[in-house]
């Protein structure tokens, strides 16, 4: 079975604005194209990457990024009742935002690990594993 990888939306982020950590999601866009591993997002967490766009640099920029990140080979997951109130559980338990609550939730629903350079993510690393963009 392949190595699974869930993004947060911080990895996507990095992506498309050159940040530190571009480098380790392009190794992973790259072996999840050769089938080296699987990797996937919540549909949350890819409207957390549309508006985060969309508030720093307009709608326009936010459609090309969404049409960039349907072409990346993730695959985006719908959210369940299920995933949904383990994200609220997670939520009520540490205080996050929610949509890193739904990384979390779908990372242990899959299996592997979490994606991001969002520190917020520390206090999780007892409950999945994290893989870390940049200088986190």
């Amino acid at each position: 079975m392949a190595a699974r990888y869930v993004l947060d939306s911080f990895a996507l982020m990095a992506l498309f604005q050159e940040e530190p950590g571009a480098a380790k999601v392009q190794e992973l866009l790259a072996g999840a194209r050769g089938g080296e591993h699987e990797l996937y997002m919540s549909v949350v967490n890819l409207g957390e990457m549309v508006y985060t766009v969309e508030n720093r640099r307009g709608l326009e920029a936010s459609q090309k990024a969404l049409a960039a990140a349907d072409q990346l080979p993730i695959e985006i997951l719908e959210v369940d009742r299920t995933l949904a109130l383990s994200a609220a559980r997670l939520k009520a338990a540490s205080g996050i935002g929610y949509a890193d609550c739904f990384v979390v939730a779908l990372t242990q629903r899959l299996g592997g690990a979490v994606v991001t350079g969002d520190p917020d993510f520390r206090q999780f690393e007892h409950l999945v594993a994290v893989e870390w963009l940049g200088n986190a």
